[in-house]
């Protein structure tokens, strides 16, 4: 319990291939030494489908058995899964694992579903309209990202500042809500404080490192089946078109089997978008948020959050 009298949640967040998930498994065995359970929220928005395992870094089996996991594969990448549908699955999660006395442990580097469930954020609930979303996507297709950007900025310039300007699917969900509800996408998102309290915990490498890792990661990605699993996706009938195609790698690979690109091209490409999504996350998650404590070395976050947990 923590000096607010609220309950405590770790979350364990930061940009892609620094390390999150062995950090989190970290200290769930460190809680274990003190005699405590806990239990992983999965708060990345592509390891939410199933059927896509390699491309997105989920757990491997081995790390899923070793703690019990929430929110992994539970849509279908045909069926999309939004920042409103995490809100109500996380925090169901969060508290039904507090109500069994062992500890969440929020793992992820989603920057809106990790601030929208430890800031209390309550997403509009607008079904999708497909109409709509086809017309502002060609918007993107003809004149770039940018120029959606620029028409956010027009018709909502509170929302536009809290979103990411090189993330296509999110300004258009806004716009869309924009249109369908005549009211700006910021008023519709409201924030109530959560039932406990967030402790923000990162791991902070040096560009040069985690963009390393990255492309480690994409070629053991490449030759670990990661091919395989984007053509057993298309032959159960999902298209690179939809949103969790989006995730870096997972088009390229669909134009690898359909003969556009080579093998080269695909890790190449991935790097590149992989390397611009974890400079996108830094726009989440700063070094210099005093919310979140940053740290070199593995061993050192979980030793924090055990004395967080237990001073």
């Amino acid at each position: 319990m923590s000096s607010q009298g609220k309950p405590s949640v770790l979350f364990v967040v930061g940009p892609t291939a620094s390390g999150k998930t062995d950090a989190g498994l970290g200290i769930l065995d460190a809680l274990r030494n003190c005699g405590a359970v806990g239990e992983i929220v999965n708060a990345d928005s592509r390891q939410v489908y199933r059927g896509m395992s390699i491309g997105t870094a989920k757990p491997t089996p081995d790390q899923l058995s070793r703690a019990r996991h929430h929110l992994i594969d539970v849509a279908d990448p045909s069926d999309g899964f939004s920042l409103a549908a995490f809100l109500e699955l996380s925090r169901s999660a969060v508290l039904e694992i507090l109500s069994r006395g062992a500890i969440p442990v929020v793992v992820g580097g989603t920057g809106q579903y990790i601030w929208g469930l430890a800031e209390g954020w309550h997403a509009p609930e607008v079904e999708a309209n497909e109409e709509i979303r086809a017309r502002l996507q060609a918007v993107v297709d003809a004149a770039g990202v940018d120029a959606l950007y620029r028409r956010l900025q027009c018709a909502d310039a509170k929302a536009a500042t809290l979103m990411d300007p090189h993330n296509a699917r999110r300004i258009i969900r806004a716009l869309e809500v924009i249109e369908t509800t005549g009211r700006p996408f910021s008023e519709q998102r409201t924030k109530v404080p959560p039932p406990f309290v967030p402790l923000m915990l990162a791991i902070s490498l040096p560009r040069a490192d985690l963009y390393r890792r990255i492309d480690s990661r994409v070629d053991a990605m490449l030759s670990g089946g990661w091919v395989e699993e984007v053509e057993r996706l298309l032959a159960a009938g999902c298209t690179p078109s939809l949103p969790a195609f989006s995730s870096a790698g997972y088009r390229e690979i669909a134009m690898l089997l359909a003969g556009i690109l080579t093998v080269a091209n695909v890790a190449e490409k991935t790097k590149v978008a992989t390397h611009k999504l974890a400079r996108s996350q830094a726009n989440w998650f700063r070094v210099t948020d005093a919310r979140i404590s940053w740290h070199r070395e593995r061993g050192d976050l979980v030793e924090e959050a055990v004395r967080a947990l237990y001073p």
